[in-house]
Order: C-alpha cells, then sequence, then structure tokens
C-alpha cells in the first residue's frame, strides 16, 4: 500500500501537469519562477498599455495646441501632411480629382493642382462639409494657362464630403471623385479646419 510520502509526491506531480503555461511564454518580460499573483498584475499591466497606445492609434487627434505652418499634399501616395518646421504632426489619406494625374491645366479638367499655393479663406457653409479655399491659379498657372488660350478654373479646396453624405466616412477613399479638390472625411476636416490658419502654405506634390 503506497505510503503518505509516495501519495502526495504524485499529487503533486499531477497538479504541475495540469497548470497554465507560464504567462511568460504569453506576455513578453514575465519573469518565471515569480508568484502567479504578480505575474498575473503585470500581465493585467501590460493588457492595459496595449490597449491604450491601440486606443490612441484609433482617435490619434492632435491637441489644439499644435501649430501646423505647412501643408504637403502627395497626389501619388494620396496624402495631406500637416507639418510644423518640417516635422510631420499628422498625416491623412485622401482622394483627388477624377482625373489625378498631371497637373490641372485648364477649367474642367478635373485634375487637381500641382505647386505652391496658399489658404487663402475657408467657407464653414460649402456644399461639401467644411472647405478652406485655395488661391489656385498661380503666377505659373496663369502663364501656363494664357499659353494654351484656356482658363485655368479655380476653386480649389480641401473639403470633407458632401453635405449629408458624412456617414460615407473613409469608404470615399476607393476612387478619386472630386473635381480636382483635396477630399478628407467630415472629422479630419474639422481637425484640420481648426488647425490650419488662413495665410498657410499648402504645397501639393506629383
Amino acid at each position: 500500500m503506497p505510503n503518505a510520502s509516495h501519495l502526495q509526491q504524485t499529487s503533486t506531480r499531477k497538479r504541475r501537469r495540469h497548470q497554465f503555461p507560464p504567462l511568460s511564454f504569453l506576455v513578453p518580460g514575465l519573469v518565471p519562477g515569480n508568484s502567479m499573483r504578480h505575474q498575473f498584475q503585470r500581465a493585467v499591466h501590460a493588457g492595459l498599455i496595449f490597449l491604450l497606445v491601440c486606443l490612441c492609434r484609433a482617435d490619434d487627434q492632435l491637441p489644439s495646441s499644435a501649430r501646423v505652418d505647412r501643408v504637403l499634399v502627395l497626389k501619388q501616395e494620396r496624402t495631406l501632411e500637416l507639418l510644423d518646421h518640417g516635422k510631420v504632426l499628422k498625416k491623412y489619406k485622401v482622394a483627388l480629382g477624377g482625373a489625378p494625374v498631371g497637373p490641372k491645366t485648364r477649367q474642367g479638367d478635373h485634375k487637381t493642382p500641382e505647386g505652391t499655393y496658399v489658404v487663402d479663406r475657408r467657407n464653414a457653409h460649402s456644399a461639401y462639409y467644411r472647405a478652406l479655399h485655395l488661391s489656385y491659379p498661380n503666377a505659373e498657372d496663369r502663364a501656363r494657362a494664357r499659353r494654351s488660350g484656356l482658363p485655368p478654373g479655380g476653386d480649389i479646396m480641401i473639403h470633407g464630403l458632401p453635405n449629408g453624405m458624412g456617414w460615407i466616412g473613409n469608404a470615399h477613399r476607393q476612387r478619386d471623385w472630386t473635381d480636382g479638390c483635396i477630399a478628407v472625411t467630415d472629422k479630419e476636416i474639422d481637425e484640420i479646419w481648426q488647425l490650419v490658419p488662413d495665410g498657410t502654405m499648402v504645397e501639393i506634390r506629383p
């Protein structure tokens, strides 16, 4: 008949076989051999940090005190960047004119201009939810238009979605759909509107 010592050793071996894997296997940085309570506390702490990082990335809104001195639009990448002394503060995905390749050369060509402009006014009652108007055409655009004998066009803006269509959200980026403007979501234009003052330089690159 097994003695008490043998039964205790057998019970201990059974318990060990049914233990969960150490948390150090699941959460990097945990030290094997520490008490389970301590390991669990560290795992919860690591999980909370991970959750906070995910939440921050999901709603990475700039503070109202942020300073923007330049806007850079990269047409090929379909991005708009807010900069302060060359440092990128935030980047947005955008939709462009329906004929996005090449610079705007005339009225009605559905192209987004390429060049350097400024935000010269804004419209809170636009047909597209909030709009920052750009100073297109500049001197180079007007000279090109004179050579071609065609009007250069105008009313190029950074704007949100058509009024009442804000629910479309990010899905609007599935294709280039504007008449030459630069479109973002309504939530994004709210932030850009607040951070980009009139007079800010806007550079649009191919």
